[in-house]
C-alpha cells in the first residue's frame, strides 16, 4: 500500500503529478523536492515573453503559496537529490538527509549542455527564470549577439534579440530547427530569420570563444572566421538530469528508461523531459522535451501509481513563436520521413505539412495555420496510410533529415 510518495523535481511535471495524485484520491504523505528556491513556474515563456519583457516574472508562476498549500505536500525547495537507494527506498539529499518513499516520481527534467571554455563573462545559458532575467538585463545594454545553436531555444532567443533591434548572428552546423523538422522546414525558418536581418552561419561549428580580460568579444568558427559578439547565448541542447541516479540500478539510456506505463522499477516512475518510455501508438521508444507532455505524462504517472495501469500513448505536441510565424506540430518527425504539403502554400508561409514514415502519417506541422493543423492531427491519431492523404500542393523533395527516430524535442 502506498502511504508516502516522493516527487523529485518541482517544475511543471512534478507539480502536475502532485495535483493528479490528490485529485485521484491519494491522501497519504506527499513530498515535492525542487533544487530551486522558487515556487514551480512555467519554462516556455522564458525564451519569449520574459526575455522580451512583455511578461512580469510573477506571470510564469504555476501556483501561488495558497494554491500549493491546498495540495498538502511537504515542499523541500532549494534541495537537490544526489542519490537513490532503491533497496531502502530512500532519496538522498545534498544536505546529508534523505527522504523515504513507497512510490517515487522522477521529474528532474534536463540540464543544458555546455561548451568548453564557456565560463567567460558575457556567455549565457538559458534554463531558469533567473537566467532569463539576467539575460534580459544584458540585452537591454544593446550588445552584439551571437547565438550558438539553432534549435527551438536558440531560434526563439535570436528572434527576440532581433526584434529588440540588436545585431544578431546564429551559428550552427545545420539550418535552424532542421534537426527537429528536417531540412525543408529548416530552410524556411532560415529564410524567416534572414528576412528579419539575422546573420546565419550554417555548415560550420564553433572553434573557440575569443576573450579580452576575461570577457567574450567574439566567436571563432571552424573556418577561422570570427563573429564579433559582446554577448553569446549557448543553446546546444540539453541532457536528461540523471546524474544523481548513476548508482541506483535504474536503466539510464537517454533518460530514465521506462516501460509503456512510465514505470522504471517497481513503484518508481518518471515523467517529463527526463523520461524515456515506449509509446505504443507509434511503436517506438521516445523522450519528449516539451511542455504539454510534461503535464500529460505526469497525470498518467499519477494514475498508474494509484493503480490505473494504463499505457501512456500520446500524440506529442509542440510549438514555437518567431517573428510573425506560429509553428505548431503534432506527432513525431523521424529521420527519412517523406514530407507532403497537405494544405496551404509554402511561398506564402501558411501551410500544413504531413510527415509519412513506413507508409503512415506520423506527424503534421502547421505554419500560421492553427485551425488546419488541429484538423489534420486526426491523420496522426488514425495512423492514416500515405495513400489516404489529400495533397493540395506538390510534394516536397522529399526525404527528411529530422531528429533521430523516437525522440521529439521542444
Amino acid at each position: 500500500m502506498t502511504r508516502r510518495v516522493v516527487i523529485v523535481g518541482a517544475s511543471a511535471a512534478g507539480l502536475a503529478a502532485a495535483e493528479a495524485l490528490r485529485s485521484g484520491g491519494y491522501d497519504g504523505a506527499l513530498t515535492l523536492i525542487g533544487e530551486e528556491q522558487r515556487l514551480p513556474y512555467d519554462r516556455p515563456p522564458l525564451s519569449k515573453q520574459i526575455l522580451d519583457g512583455t511578461w512580469e516574472p510573477e506571470r510564469v508562476m504555476l501556483r501561488d503559496e495558497r494554491e500549493l498549500g491546498k495540495i498538502g505536500a511537504e515542499l523541500l525547495l532549494g534541495h537537490t537529490a544526489v542519490g537513490l537507494d532503491t533497496t531502502s527506498r530512500r532519496v538522498l539529499l545534498d544536505h546529508g538527509g534523505s527522504v523515504g518513499y513507497d512510490g517515487l516520481v522522477i521529474a528532474t527534467g534536463v540540464a543544458p549542455r555546455r561548451l568548453p571554455d564557456a565560463d567567460l563573462a558575457g556567455i549565457h545559458l538559458l534554463r531558469t527564470l533567473d537566467d532569463a532575467l539576467t539575460l534580459r538585463a544584458q540585452l537591454l545594454a544593446r550588445p552584439k549577439v551571437a547565438v550558438v545553436g539553432a534549435g527551438f531555444l536558440g531560434a526563439e532567443v535570436a528572434a527576440v534579440a532581433r526584434q529588440m533591434g540588436l545585431e544578431v548572428a546564429i551559428v550552427d552546423p545545420q539550418p535552424p530547427m532542421s534537426r527537429q523538422f528536417g531540412d525543408q522546414i529548416g530552410a524556411l525558418i532560415a529564410a524567416l530569420h534572414r528576412d528579419n536581418g539575422v546573420t546565419l552561419r550554417s555548415g560550420v561549428g564553433v572553434s573557440r570563444f575569443v576573450a579580452t580580460d576575461g570577457r567574450v568579444v567574439g566567436v571563432e568558427l571552424a573556418d577561422e572566421s570570427v563573429i564579433d559578439a559582446d554577448l553569446v547565448i549557448v543553446a546546444v541542447g540539453a541532457a536528461p538530469a540523471t546524474g544523481w541516479l548513476a548508482d541506483s540500478g535504474l536503466t539510464l539510456a537517454n533518460g530514465v528508461e521506462c516501460d509503456a506505463f512510465c514505470e522504471a522499477a517497481p513503484g518508481i516512475y518518471a515523467a517529463g523531459d527526463v523520461a524515456s518510455w515506449y509509446n505504443p501508438h507509434f511503436g517506438v521508444r521516445m523522450r519528449v522535451e516539451h511542455r504539454t507532455n510534461a503535464t500529460e505524462q505526469a497525470i498518467a504517472v499519477a494514475g498508474n501509481l494509484l493503480g490505473d495501469t494504463r499505457p501512456f500513448a500520446p500524440i506529442p505536441y509542440c510549438w514555437t513563436d518567431q517573428y510573425d510565424a506560429k509553428i505548431q506540430a503534432h506527432g513525431i518527425f523521424p529521420s527519412g520521413a517523406e514530407t507532403l504539403v497537405l494544405s496551404g502554400n509554402l511561398s506564402e508561409r501558411q501551410f500544413v505539412v504531413g510527415y509519412c514514415h513506413k507508409g503512415r502519417v506520423v506527424g503534421v506541422l502547421g505554419w500560421n495555420m492553427p485551425r488546419g493543423v488541429r484538423e489534420l492531427r486526426r491523420l496522426v491519431v488514425e495512423r492514416a496510410p500515405r495513400k489516404a492523404t489529400t495533397v493540395r500542393n506538390p510534394i516536397f523533395d522529399s526525404r527528411n533529415t529530422a531528429t533521430r527516430p523516437g525522440r521529439v524535442r521542444t
